[in-house]
């Protein structure tokens, strides 16, 4: 007995010594990376139909995701404590970057949302969709929790600075889905129901004149082509009727990979960014979007999951904010190519084609498995 007790120690410090896996030690949540993984690669074959067979463009997105993995992989390696005494420099420096976007940016299609650096184009709008979360979830997490009504009025200051800049590109989608995730940390921290519920009221206070005065006449045309796209078939309300017809006409089965008509015979605008579910419907019918849902799903659970086990109230509200950003993102774009929501131009995330975005999110998700392994960080 004497030398069974002599060794437990010893085997116990040879099992306390054994090093990490890589995955451990790179702080990667394998489930979350697997999901992630399999929604890729997912997109990629999609993306291959719905570009109309350019495996130039499938090169091209497999290159941003390349780089997106390395984003991922790298904001992981970054402890929150680093990631909360960042939060205010970052937030000025996408302020800043929103500014000069304004008075020396790139335009296209009738936007100006890019900033071009030598030979590297890139749009502000995007990063501040992690920025502004991760500056309201610093603001808060100092303070005292629930938020009181002078700690709300300034996480409301620091959400509406840049999606007010972003609104002027114009932008209006960008603007209101950063404006959300704010909102999201808001809600997370605790907010009073006083608070939301006069927000409910003052947003109905404010829907005729920003109506009136607010929006453009083309943001107006996209609201009332939602309701009745038939009114003008072979103009605003095309995109919406012909995603309709590529989603009806899937079926339960779908065509099959590569026979979409509407994206190979043109009827169907943007094909491979905005609408490219209405590709998927159309091919693999209702049970290919049943498997994209699932993904969607799991990673979402993932993400939420995460929240709840985070170890501190920055964590879990960074954690909770960008899961519920990541949903908003999937629902607005399905709502629009379904016609349920006017089309604001959001891309499904990491299926559509896309550069800065795909950059983004998963640079999101390494912040997440950095949250993840907080406990971790501070056990070793």
């Amino acid at each position: 007995m004497v030398d069974y007790l002599r060794q437990m120690p010893d085997q116990g410090s040879r099992d306390m010594a054994r090093r990490p896996g890589t995955l451990r030690r790179l702080h990667i949540d394998l489930p979350l990376l697997l999901l992630l993984i399999l929604l890729t690669g997912y997109g990629l074959m999609v993306l291959y139909s719905a570009s109309g067979q350019n495996m130039d463009a499938v090169i091209r997105q497999g290159r941003y995701f390349a780089v997106a993995y390395v984003a991922m992989i790298f904001a992981a390696q970054i402890s929150l404590q680093q990631y909360a005494r960042w939060a205010p420099w970052l937030y000025g420096l996408g302020v800043a970057t929103l500014v000069a976007v304004v008075f020396a940016g790139v335009g296209a299609k009738g936007a100006q949302r890019w900033l071009q650096i030598g030979g590297l184009r890139f749009q502000p709008s995007e990063i501040m969709k992690i920025v502004v979360p991760l500056v309201v979830a610093w603001f808060l997490a100092a303070r005292p929790l629930p938020p009181r009504f002078t700690a709300v009025l300034g996480a409301l200051v620091l959400l509406a600075l840049p999606a007010g800049l972003i609104v002027i590109q114009p932008d209006l989608g960008t603007s209101l889905l950063i404006a959300a995730s704010g909102l999201f940390v808001l809600f997370l921290a605790g907010i009073g129901w006083r608070y939301i519920v006069g927000a409910v009221f003052a947003a109905a206070a404010s829907a005729w004149p920003a109506w009136m005065y607010g929006l453009k006449d083309y943001q107006k045309q996209r609201i009332l082509t939602m309701f009745s796209p038939e009114s003008d078939k072979l103009g605003a309300g095309w995109n919406i009727i012909q995603s309709k017809t590529a989603i009806g006409s899937g079926g339960w089965e779908g065509k099959g990979w590569l026979q979409s008509t509407q994206s190979r015979l043109d009827f169907l605008p943007e094909s491979h960014t905005d609408f490219i579910i209405a590709v998927l419907a159309e091919e693999q019918g209702l049970k290919g979007i049943i498997l994209l849902l699932g993904l969607y799903l799991l990673i979402l659970l993932r993400g939420f999951l995460i929240g709840l086990r985070a170890q501190t109230s920055f964590g879990r509200m960074m954690a909770g904010s960008l899961t519920l950003t990541f949903f908003v993102y999937i629902f607005v774009n399905m709502g629009m190519v379904a016609g349920l929501l006017p089309v604001v131009g959001v891309p499904l995330p990491l299926v559509s084609a896309g550069g800065t975005s795909v950059v983004t999110l998963l640079a999101g998700f390494g912040i997440l498995m950095a949250i993840s392994t907080e406990q971790q960080r501070v056990t070793t």
